[in-house]
């Protein structure tokens, strides 16, 4: 492989890998959320 390809297929991963942590920290904080507004509901009802 030409090292101009090597380069592109590193930085690609790289760039898929930083989408892929990115993505896990918004569902996680969804997450985190939604457990909040049920929490909150529960007190509200109790």
């Amino acid at each position: 492989m030409n090292i101009l390809t090597t380069l592109s297929a590193k930085i690609i991963a790289i760039l898929a890998a930083t989408f892929l942590v990115t993505g896990c920290n918004t569902v996680k904080g969804l997450g985190q959320d939604i457990e909040s507004v049920g929490k909150a509901g529960e007190e509200a009802i109790d």
